[in-house]
């Protein structure tokens, strides 16, 4: 098993946090894994993504991932408006590979000649609403993270769920890990949304756990 992922969003979405999060779950899961954050501008609404090589084989390779065989794109303006620090959003995706959308509606965000560009490699198009999931379930925005890797997990069963609930936890945890002030920053935000920690993994869990669920291919 081999996967490499990059994610692709805007500033305040929590790729870093998302990114740390799958590749401590995958090492839980007895595999390996190597996360690269990738910050740029780091402010709000900037473009950001953030990289994770998981395998059951030790990785090397240190660095951006150039050749994904999953991309994630936690923002429509990514594609829409170019938002990506790499051009097109799906550039170096391997064949066969896959495309998870935070979107509800495919056809407003991909162009026809990004649909026959994807399609001459074979890629599955998978999309959800991960933003709404977040909101409606968890309560905030800030989860949209959670429910892009619920719907990572639906599609590829990358890592288990109890690893991830386990990351989770750890994350949020008196085991501080700290990507930027940025990063730190938002996580202290998240964890002010709930009472207890308890409620916090319970709720971003629950989103996963939905979001595995309503994704479905295009």
């Amino acid at each position: 098993m081999r996967f490499d992922v990059r994610m692709s969003g805007l500033g305040g979405q929590g790729m870093v946090t998302a990114a740390h999060v799958l590749g401590s779950a995958a090492v839980k899961d007895g595999n390996y894994g190597i996360v690269v954050p990738f910050f740029g501008a780091e402010k709000r609404l900037a473009p950001t993504e953030s990289y994770v090589r998981i395998s059951t084989e030790p990785v090397y390779e240190k660095g951006e991932v150039t050749y994904p065989n999953v991309i994630m794109v936690f923002h429509e303006e990514v594609i829409t408006k170019g938002k990506c620090y790499t051009m097109p959003f799906y550039d170096g995706l391997r064949p066969d590979g896959r495309l998870i959308i935070n979107t509800d509606n495919v056809e407003s965000v991909l162009s026809e000649k990004h649909i026959r560009d994807l399609e001459k490699l074979n890629v599955g198009i998978f999309y959800l609403p991960a933003t709404k999931v977040a909101l409606e379930v968890a309560g905030t925005e800030l989860a949209t993270n959670m429910a892009m890797l619920g719907a990572l997990i639906g599609v590829t069963n990358i890592v288990t769920f109890d690893s991830l609930e386990e990351s989770i936890a750890e994350r949020f945890g008196r085991r501080r890990f700290v990507a930027s002030a940025t990063t730190a920053a938002l996580d202290d935000v998240l964890k002010k949304r709930y009472a207890k920690l308890q409620e916090l993994v319970r709720k971003n869990m629950e989103a996963v756990r939905i979001a595995s669920e309503l994704v479905e291919e295009w």
